[in-house]
């Protein structure tokens, strides 16, 4: 039991810290009332249902699934040559990464992870 006390008591230290936060909040913290308005579309009434307003974009969700899985099919074979080639393994490697990345932050910039 003597090899566990110090994780005890660094648990019990996180903890108590914990609810000091919860209680300097408290007793600190602006307690304010909640917004009575819909959620979304500026408090209008919704025009059309939630499920055709909140939907993912599930080709453009498949496509950066789909690249960063053949970039994990590279990496096995990548890491065996890596010892017989050098540094020219690395410099293709990251090559791969950033012209992958490249096409993330584009679709990213073009909006296609955001919610319609």
């Amino acid at each position: 039991m003597n090899g566990y006390l110090g994780g005890v008591l660094l648990l019990g230290l996180g903890v108590l810290l914990v609810v000091a936060l919860y209680a300097v909040h408290a007793v600190v913290g602006l307690h304010r009332t909640p917004v009575r308005s819909l959620p979304s579309q500026g408090g209008a009434a919704p025009t059309e249902h939630a499920w055709s307003r909140y939907h993912a974009r599930w080709y453009v969700a498949a496509m950066v699934f789909l690249a960063f899985d053949i970039e994990m099919l590279f990496m096995y074979p990548w890491a065996v040559v890596l010892p017989q080639t050098g540094g020219g393994a690395v410099v293709e490697m990251f090559g791969f990464l950033s012209v992958v990345m490249a096409g993330v932050f584009y679709a990213r910039r073009e909006g296609v992870f955001r919610w319609s």
